[in-house]
């Protein structure tokens, strides 16, 4: 017997990642796997290290679906970052011998007031190839200075999607259910930019993916689609199913891996019996 977890996953924006880079940050149609994973590990507290096929903690086995109730709008967003002037702090001299060097050479030049009023041109804006200076033995920035970088981030506007966990151990979805109503991390929709809103955890019900997104009604203003999409987690060797890149295999900052699973896409039709909604908040 297998038991499902559901999982409402709304809020202004979301944005679920496929095949991003710095320049070019895109979003797929809907949630991936990857992506709810992560959602539930930091729920539960556990850090990027941990491991995804852990006898008492299988997230990466768990199979997962995800139907589209309220797909949602792309939205482009024109992005820039860096570059430009802004006053050097106190810290960045004491920290940094390069920018102090830099400033003094400045300041020499200067006529009136200096104190307090001193910058740098090109050099404002996140550090970048951080490393632990020879000199100082401080973590500083190779790259002093910052010119100006255009990226392009795609997000999905208004969208409600309910995803879904499926497993035989009532036990862990239950536990999964219950983190992310307490979490013990920040949650957000693909990026830290995307909080979730209202409640996420829905309920655990037995049965299958299949079932219960049938037996389960529409989110409250669901898009006018009686028959939404669902992407649902199949056999690789299933005729209907396509592979996509997006099997957890680990969250580590540096070594972050997915492999392939496959999943098949179909039309959910709701049951006339399908459970209702009580109020989400």
């Amino acid at each position: 017997m297998t038991h499902v977890l559901l999982i409402r996953l709304a809020g202004p924006l979301q944005s679920w990642g496929l095949v991003s880079h710095f320049t070019r940050r895109d979003t797929h149609s809907r949630p991936t796997k990857s992506a709810v994973i992560g959602l539930c590990a930091a729920a539960l507290g556990l850090d990027r290290t941990a491991d995804l096929d852990a006898e008492d903690l299988p997230l990466a086995e768990l199979r997962f679906g995800v139907r589209a109730d309220r797909p949602g709008v792309p939205v482009r967003d024109y992005h820039t970052v860096g570059a430009g002037r802004f006053p050097v702090r106190p810290r960045d001299l004491i920290t940094d011998h390069r920018r102090a060097a830099a400033v003094s050479r400045s300041m020499e030049a200067q006529t009136g007031p200096a104190f307090g009023h001193h910058d740098l041109a090109n050099w404002y804006g996140a550090p970048k190839k951080i490393a632990r200076d020879p000199r100082s033995g401080g973590l500083i920035s190779e790259q002093l200075a910052r010119d100006a970088l255009i990226t392009e981030r795609w997000y999905l506007a208004d969208a409600a999607f309910l995803a879904a966990l499926e497993h035989e151990d009532l036990a862990l979805l239950e536990k999964i259910a219950h983190a992310l109503e307490h979490p013990q991390r920040l949650l957000w929709l693909g990026r830290k930019s995307c909080p979730p809103s209202g409640t996420l955890a829905c309920g655990v019900h037995e049965g299958t993916i299949e079932e219960v997104f049938a037996g389960t009604a529409l989110l409250p203003d669901a898009a006018d689609e009686p028959r939404p999409w669902a992407w649902i987690q199949a056999a690789p060797d299933d005729a209907e199913a396509a592979p996509i890149n997006d099997q957890p295999v680990t969250f580590e900052a540096d070594e972050r891996a997915h492999t392939l699973r496959w999943e098949t896409r179909t039309r959910i039709t709701i049951v006339e019996t399908a459970t209702g909604w009580d109020v989400l908040l």
